[in-house]
């Protein structure tokens, strides 16, 4: 059985998705190249790329790709870091994410799909001019 972390271990992890939610870019990126995982996923399945992309920090999710985040990486609600950023709709954040490669149908609450549901043109025209979507309504 795996030791359970201390209330320290689990301040630290808790601080570093904080720094991904804030776009402290260089304290993140500090913290990922001394060991901490790229993908590092918290309990409903949120990745630090996921959460800097939710709130549109471009530096951060730019660093995190640069490190190998996984941009295929679909949280516990069929959420993806492209997703959250056409929901936000963070155009400087998709950019960077579909020439990552990251697919505008993966996962239940897609690029496409956000883009669809929420009628959100500018991200559909984004996803199209990618060369990777079918056209959206």
């Amino acid at each position: 059985m795996p030791e359970a972390l201390t209330d320290e271990e689990l301040r630290f992890l808790q601080e570093t998705f904080d720094l991904a939610r804030e776009g402290a870019t260089a304290e993140l990126t500090a913290r990922v190249d001394a060991g901490v995982p790229v993908d590092l996923t918290n309990s409903v399945g949120d990745t630090l790329l996921l959460l800097a992309a939710y709130h549109v920090h471009e530096d951060t999710v730019r660093a995190l790709l640069e490190r190998g985040a996984d941009h295929a990486r679909v949280n516990d609600k069929g959420q993806t870091a492209l997703g959250a950023a056409v929901f936000r709709q963070a155009r400087g954040v998709v950019e960077l994410l579909l020439a990552a490669g990251a697919d505008p149908a993966l996962g239940r609450q897609s690029g496409l799909a956000v883009a669809q549901v929420f009628d959100l043109p500018e991200m559909a025209e984004l996803l199209r001019g990618a060369g990777r979507a079918p056209d959206v309504p």
